[in-house]
């Protein structure tokens, strides 16, 4: 395992390296190592470390939401928020539609089958999101209107929207007919229940900090152990109340900018030092579970439909 950490390492950073060289996308790059180094490819990366690679990948999405949180200021989130509601589910809907629609004609699927595609295309990842946003905050672009604080509230509601839209139709599509105005309602719930929840420990936690004085180092390592906790938290009370631990976990971090910048500060300079491995692990072993093959079936008439999507949900980003 530790060679395959290795080589998912030093490839990670030369295709980051290289793809930032040709102006594109460091991501495209370690998500293309991920590929050749995986099961589909080459086959070279440890069995073991692919099965734990969901735990990677979650460790890794938490320290970027905890890095958006740290970066969210309430006077620019009040100017953004109700602009926020609307592109947390507009552009998501438009691009959700167009695939349900355009899908089946390219592919030999049903509408429900294409509805399905359509609501896991449309979900924003915000560990693409929150990275490029961080940056234009650290470079002061469209801070003056709030823009990169809109995106981030935006694309955490987003996730929300689209995985209840998506229970729903599995729920469907295994005959299980739920409530959808139930469902829908989900999404306030969600949203809410995190907000409260991630306040209450981000509250918590800068209490703590100001009593006990921890190093920074071990301030971000219960800060990180924090946040998977309210991961584990979702998951445990998801048959009896719906948490987003998204919404949660950064809501952590704006909590605790709210109340110490100082502490806030100290903690997000070293999760910006975290997060330099912890992106070449998230992309690279994203990368390992593409199978090309199948990529390479769907061929011209998939990547149709994604730029039929993209182009409905730049629609749907307008007219928010």
């Amino acid at each position: 395992m530790a060679t395959s950490l290795a080589l998912i390492i030093l490839l990670g950073l030369f295709s980051d390296y290289l793809f930032k060289l040709l102006r594109l996308p460091g991501l495209i790059g370690m998500l293309l190592a991920g590929i050749l180094l995986g099961p589909y490819v080459f086959n070279v990366i440890d069995p073991a470390l692919i099965t734990v690679s969901a735990d990677f990948r979650m460790l890794a999405l938490i320290v970027i939401l905890l890095r958006a949180g740290f970066a969210v200021k309430r006077d620019t989130l009040n100017r953004v928020g109700k602009r926020a509601v609307i592109m947390g589910f507009t552009p998501a809907v438009f691009e959700g539609a167009m695939i349900a629609l355009t899908a089946p004609i390219f592919f030999n699927i049903s509408f429900f089958e294409a509805a399905l595609l359509g609501s896991v295309i449309a979900a924003v990842s915000p560990a693409v999101v929150v990275p490029s946003m961080l940056k234009f905050i650290e470079d002061h672009r469209g801070t003056k209107k709030g823009i990169p604080t809109l995106l981030l509230a935006s694309s955490s509601l987003d996730n929300v929207f689209v995985i209840v839209i998506f229970s729903s139709l599995i729920g469907m599509y295994e005959g299980k007919n739920p409530n959808i105005f139930l469902k829908l309602l989900e999404i306030p719930v969600s949203v809410a229940a995190g907000i409260i929840t991630g306040a209450v420990i981000g509250f918590t936690l800068y209490k703590l900090f100001e009593i006990y004085k921890p190093r920074a180092t071990k301030k971000t390592l219960i800060v990180i152990g924090t946040a998977v906790l309210l991961t584990w938290l979702e998951k445990t009370l998801k048959p009896f109340v719906s948490l987003s631990a998204i919404s949660g976990i950064i809501a952590i971090g704006f909590i605790m900018l709210e109340k110490s910048e100082s502490i806030a500060h100290v903690i997000s300079l070293k999760l910006g030092k975290i997060w330099v491995f912890a992106e070449i692990l998230l992309f690279v072993m994203v990368g390992t579970q593409v199978d090309i093959n199948t990529a390479l079936d769907a061929g011209m008439a998939g990547a149709a439909v994604i730029f039929l999507g993209l182009l409905a949900r730049s629609a749907g980003t307008y007219v928010s």
